[in-house]
């Protein structure tokens, strides 16, 4: 088989660029060993995160690298025999966390996230997937009052950003949230964002308007990508397609291509998981909540309340370690009368991460005719269709909307 283009990974960054490749004029395979959002896509939070207009940096005061430093927090969690390994990824990370790179991060990352609520939305009309997808923001809940104070000083900064958001006191929070607990103080609802029921599901919705408008999806081994002439060649369950053009957006597993082609980008993975719960009788949540101190959200989602944790830093094939989430637990069932879980064991995910903060986007700078779009972050539902239309707008050679220098993978050149 043969095509123009070849998109390697089926998450919402790899559907969405096959869609925006598709609308000009590409014959795109659209390729994956997996059904479409089986993967990272499939366990998310299911926030369109329009509000993160600064990127998650490393801690940098002193108090709460102590605190991690112990192990013992539920946001952030590591493996004591992957520290070594994950320390050099972990040190530059810190180093672009100072204030300085974090604005130039911040800066780099706007033009994409200002955007990603306009590009999603386009696309679930397109897929009539509006039933999924709920337009009434999210919810920071807090537990104590200076813990308020400073996130409520923390939005107030924002405000240049053209954020909207209200402040909650506690009985505003109970008013929109009746069924939380007297430990809820009070809360930001942050209005811009759009939160996503079944965030798998609406990457299968995506991957079936692909294929309705004419697109192949094919099960494969994007490990097989390689060279063939002047094309790009990966071998499929139909037989091997063969393109001039293909585009890495494997998320957490992108190294396994582009390192043995050569390229020394840092991509690392933050591990997190997610559990299903039965609301108790006569309980409802009526809005996705984070709890930023636990480093937990509690969103209501098609299978159920999902509880998803924050960070989790082990080798990526390590088997799954519930001490993260039964902490996340104790404290959710503090704040929300949560019932039985839903599933026997949890999911485990593995969130695709670049020291900068930022992802890269763009050709890669040694193959003719090899592009990449991975490094998402925990913004992989947010900004996969904005991702999508920058990099097809540079592959097909038109004006991008933004300019694409910062997510260029040539600033891991040496």
């Amino acid at each position: 088989m043969h095509c123009q283009t070849i998109v390697l990974g089926a998450g919402i960054v790899g559907v969405s660029t096959a869609l925006h490749l598709q609308a000009r004029g590409r014959k795109v395979i659209l390729i994956d060993r997996d059904e479409p959002g089986s993967g990272t896509s499939h366990g998310n939070a299911g926030l369109i995160e329009r509000s993160s207009v600064i990127p998650y940096a490393f801690p940098r005061e002193l108090s709460k690298l102590l605190r991690y430093g112990l192990n013992r927090q539920p946001d952030v969690r590591y493996s004591f025999s992957y520290l070594p390994k994950a320390a050099p990824w972990l040190l530059q990370y810190w180093k672009n966390s100072a204030p300085a790179p974090l604005a130039e991060a911040t800066r780099a990352m706007l033009p994409l996230v200002q955007r990603c609520v306009e590009e999603h939305d386009a696309l679930i009309e397109a897929a009539e997937l509006g039933a999924m997808v709920q337009a009434k923001g999210w919810i920071e809940v807090y537990r104590t009052q200076p813990a308020l104070a400073q996130a409520v000083a923390d939005a107030q900064a924002l405000k240049p950003y053209g954020l909207q958001f209200e402040i909650l006191d506690k009985q505003q929070l109970h008013e929109r949230e009746p069924d939380l607990s007297a430990n809820a103080v009070g809360g930001i609802h942050w209005l811009d964002p759009k939160t996503v029921s079944n965030p798998g599901g609406l990457t299968r919705g995506y991957a079936a308007l692909f294929v309705k408008r004419g697109g192949q999806f094919i099960q494969g081994d994007a490990r097989t990508l390689r060279q063939v002439a002047s094309e790009w060649q990966v071998d499929t369950r139909q037989g091997p397609v063969t393109a001039p053009e293909a585009v890495i957006a494997l998320g957490p597993q992108a190294g396994e291509l582009f390192r043995p082609l050569g390229y020394d980008i840092p991509l690392e993975v933050k591990r997190g998981y997610h559990v299903h719960f039965h609301a108790k009788a006569g309980a409802a949540l009526k809005h996705s909540l984070c709890d930023v101190q636990g480093g937990f959200v509690l969103a209501p989602m098609a299978q159920g309340i999902r509880l998803t944790t924050g960070i989790e830093f082990a080798a990526s094939d390590d088997a799954a370690n519930e001490v993260q989430l039964q902490r996340c637990e104790a404290i959710a069932r503090q704040l929300f009368p949560l019932g039985e879980r839903t599933q026997d064991a949890p999911w485990l995910g593995r969130r695709p991460c670049l020291p900068d903060m930022r992802p890269v986007i763009g050709p890669a700078p040694r193959h003719k005719g090899l592009w990449f779009n991975f490094g998402h972050a925990h913004h992989g539902l947010t900004l996969g269709p904005v991702c999508g239309r920058l990099l097809a707008e540079m592959i097909t050679g038109e004006n991008t909307f933004t300019d694409p220098t910062p997510y260029g993978a040539d600033r891991f050149e040496h």
